[in-house]
């Protein structure tokens, strides 16, 4: 153990090494290491700062505890929510609404016997049947029983109407399958249909939120434990986590109260993801500078300003970054992508409010003992030789690159691009009933359906057009190519309803081809101002609306993230380096997707937002890291370090905390990988190894090459550039220039904060 850290139960941590001649103090220190006084006679950086900023974050939290326990009955996972603002399918369900009775909860009732039905499985179907249709009314007219060719299964297809409201259909649909629960042994009942698919898919949403919270907690506190090996230090910056989360959520709560803001389970979700993830990264990276100032300053006050003044760009820029990102997805037309901007543009703030003001705050109040066992002490006569005969981690790579720069380029790069062409094995698009884990009942329906009746498609098509033209509508509908039959529904306010059934099975090729074939024809009739709805109508919506999207929003992303870096590294060519970067990792995480998603997980489809929502998390995340080590060459560089050894030092003294960080975030993605919703595990899996790729490839390997191989040209055209530092006069890659990067600023003996995986000295 040396000099610089050691094992200590506390006491007189903050007075310097015991023994020996008296040390050199900082200026407005006494011998005894309190700070002196000013002229007024008031302590310069006393502790009234820190208990003020804990104070004021104290209530904060009393005045936001009741807000945030509002939000979960603020979210809506309505399908609605989930569509494009302007799309026909999305004003058909918005028309539905203003029908008697409002929405309809669409109904399948499937009875079901292997081998065939008995006559006793008929009358128990009808029996159960006509309880349903006595208990609702159904629009429509009267239920309609359609047995399959093969004998083995009744399809009754039923729209209960009078329920406007969101639980009331969900207690319906629950109240229906209890009344056909009393069937003849070896008959199978289940209920499918858009609306029984509906409640099952709120029943999911309603199990990840206290479930994520839970698994993101536990991964973070566990990395923490890992990286810090205290067992104290990582209760702080979890506990300020948990600070920032409930200031977010009652963030969130009064906009939707004020501005009506569009906020789903998706969006809360990803949010408190974010929040862990981004705020323990700052956290670490904030923690790793103050261990370093320590070792230079005498008080904890002290180093965490110096802390602050060093990392602080950084971190601004790094959440500028994110922020910047999600709010560029306000320019989406999909309802849940565009409400997912400012929700997780809000969690990214607030983080960043509680690990630059509270965080500090509690760590200058703990002072040195808050790292025990491994306490850094203040010790100005520690020398920089490693201990042991072993050179850290990330020297040896750091020399590793230096050696052979172009190659390891080369070679990086053309496994992120061989990663990538596993795109091409992605699966199609997601299904609606594809898009669950495990398969419900509403799902087993529907396959049941699928398989007895191949003729003829088991889900409707909504259409509603104006009640007097409504005659013309219908025999156009059924005049169409893949129309299998028109029925009539409700009337009223001016709006008449058709469910349309198509030949082909739902979501199908066939029935795409059918509804683009309906609206066609349809919209030819003059004044009857229809709209083709329903659930695949809203699948092929969603398909054009993304597409559409990643059109309009990538390119809004790449400038915003473009132009913050240019204003942090002051040059254009580390910027763009940085961005192709992480857009490579993005490209390699989608490819290795094709690899998994269909061939290892058996996932039937692709979501659609996945490639927009992961291109937006990977390069506003990812290019943080990026950040760190730009942000940490470029501080060298103004203390007089040619590029290539500021390179090969940032990345020393950089690479511990920014590998710890990575993991953490990655692993708080992989926690969404834990949920029973496709669209969750595709989203967690791909954030997660591109994460992983950006933190031990692209990062470590390739920006640092390409450092070294550029030289000044990197900061083109910025002052470093022009200042044109030389070379570094024969000495070894990664020692410092003379007067640049002595032991007590640069190294210490240990890494900064003890990380996941590091080869940490002696």
């Amino acid at each position: 153990m040396g000099q610089s850290e050691r094992p200590s139960g506390g006491g007189a941590l903050d007075a310097g090494p015991p023994g020996g001649p008296e040390t050199p103090r900082t200026p407005g220190e006494r011998r005894d290491g309190r700070a002196g006084r000013s002229a007024a006679g008031r302590p310069r950086g006393g502790r009234t700062a820190p208990w003020a900023v804990i104070g004021l974050w104290v209530v904060i939290l009393l005045l936001a505890l009741p807000f945030s326990g509002r939000l979960s009955g603020a979210t809506s996972d309505d399908s609605i929510n989930y569509l494009p603002s302007g799309a026909d399918s999305t004003r058909a369900e918005e028309l539905l609404k203003e029908l008697p009775g409002g929405g309809t909860v669409d109904l399948l009732l499937v009875h079901h016997r292997e081998g065939g039905l008995t006559a006793a499985d008929r009358a128990a179907a009808r029996e159960q049947v006509a309880d349903v249709a006595g208990e609702y009314r159904l629009s429509g007219g009267g239920p309609r029983t359609v047995p399959s060719e093969d004998g083995e299964t009744l399809m009754t297809p039923m729209a209960l109407a009078g329920l406007p409201e969101k639980d009331a259909q969900t207690e319906a649909v629950h109240e229906v399958r209890d009344r056909l629960s009393g069937a003849p042994e070896g008959l199978t009942v289940r209920v499918g249909g858009p609306g029984a698919l509906a409640t099952d898919m709120d029943e999911v949403f309603e199990s990840v939120d206290g479930t994520l919270m839970l698994g993101t907690a536990s991964v973070v506190a566990v990395l923490l434990i890992l990286t810090y090996r205290s067992p104290f230090l990582w209760l702080v910056p979890l506990t300020v986590v948990g600070f920032a989360t409930v200031a977010a959520m009652a963030v969130v709560y009064g906009l939707v109260q004020l501005f009506d803001l569009t906020v789903t389970t998706m969006s809360t979700s990803l949010m408190t993801v974010l929040i862990f993830g981004a705020g323990t990264d700052y956290a670490l990276l904030l923690v790793a500078r103050y261990r370093e100032e320590l070792l230079r300053h005498r008080r904890p006050f002290t180093a965490m300003l110096s802390a602050l003044r060093g990392c602080g760009p950084a971190v601004l820029a790094s959440s500028g970054t994110v922020a910047a990102g999600l709010l560029c997805l306000l320019a989406a037309d999909l309802n849940s992508s565009s409400g997912l901007g400012p929700v997780g543009a809000v969690g990214v703030v607030c983080a960043l409010a509680a690990m630059i003001s509270l965080l500090p705050a509690i760590l200058v109040l703990l002072g040195r003992r808050v790292f025990w066992p491994l306490v850094p002490v203040w010790d100005p006569e520690r020398t920089d030789a490693p201990r042991g005969g072993r050179r850290p981690l990330f020297d040896r790579v750091g020399r590793t690159v230096a050696r052979r720069p172009l190659a390891i380029l080369l070679t990086g790069t053309a496994l992120l691009g061989s990663l990538a062409f596993g795109a091409l094995n992605l699966p199609g698009d997601l299904r609606q009933e594809d898009t669950f884990t495990d398969t419900p009942e509403s799902v087993s329906a529907m396959e049941t359906v699928e398989r007895s009746f191949p003729e003829s498609s088991s889900q409707p098509l909504t259409v509603l057009a104006r009640t007097d033209h409504v005659a013309e509508v219908t025999r156009a509908a059924r005049a169409t190519d893949g129309v299998a039959s028109v029925q009539r529904g409700r009337d009223g306010g001016g709006w008449s309803e058709l469910s349309v059934f198509a030949r082909d099975k739902p979501e199908s090729a066939g029935e795409k081809e059918t509804i683009r074939a309906l609206r066609t024809e349809l919209s030819t009739i003059e004044g009857a101002d229809p709209a083709v709805g329903g659930p695949s109508a809203q699948q092929l919506d969603l398909e054009r609306t993304n597409a559409d999207d990643r059109r309009t929003v990538i390119p809004l992303v790449l400038a915003a993230v473009l132009v913050i870096l240019i204003a942090l590294l002051r040059s254009v060519v580390a910027p763009v380096l940085l961005v192709v970067a992480v857009v490579a990792s993005w490209g390699a995480a989608m490819g290795l997707g094709g690899l998994v998603f269909g061939p290892v997980l058996g996932f039937a489809g692709l979501d659609a937002n996945i490639p927009l929502l992961s291109f937006v998390f990977l390069v506003a995340l990812g290019v943080d890291y990026g950040i760190f080590l730009m942000h940490r060459m470029r501080e060298n560089g103004l203390s007089g370090s040619p590029v290539p050894e500021s390179t090969l030092d940032a990345l020393r003294t950089t690479g511990g905390v920014i590998t710890s960080a990575g993991v953490v975030l990655a692993a708080t993605f992989c926690v969404l990988m834990t949920m029973p919703m496709v669209l969750m595990v595709e989203m967690g899996f791909v954030v997660a190894v591109g994460v992983l790729l950006d933190t031990f490839l692209v990062r470590t390997y390739l920006v640092t090459s390409a450092g070294v191989l550029l030289r000044r040209w990197i900061w083109w055209p910025g002052r470093l550039f022009r200042r044109d530092p030389g070379t570094s006069g024969g000495r070894p890659p990664g020692t410092p220039t003379p007067g640049h990067g002595k032991a007590v600023d640069e190294r210490p003996v240990r890494e900064p904060a003890a990380t996941v995986g590091a080869d940490s000295a002696g």
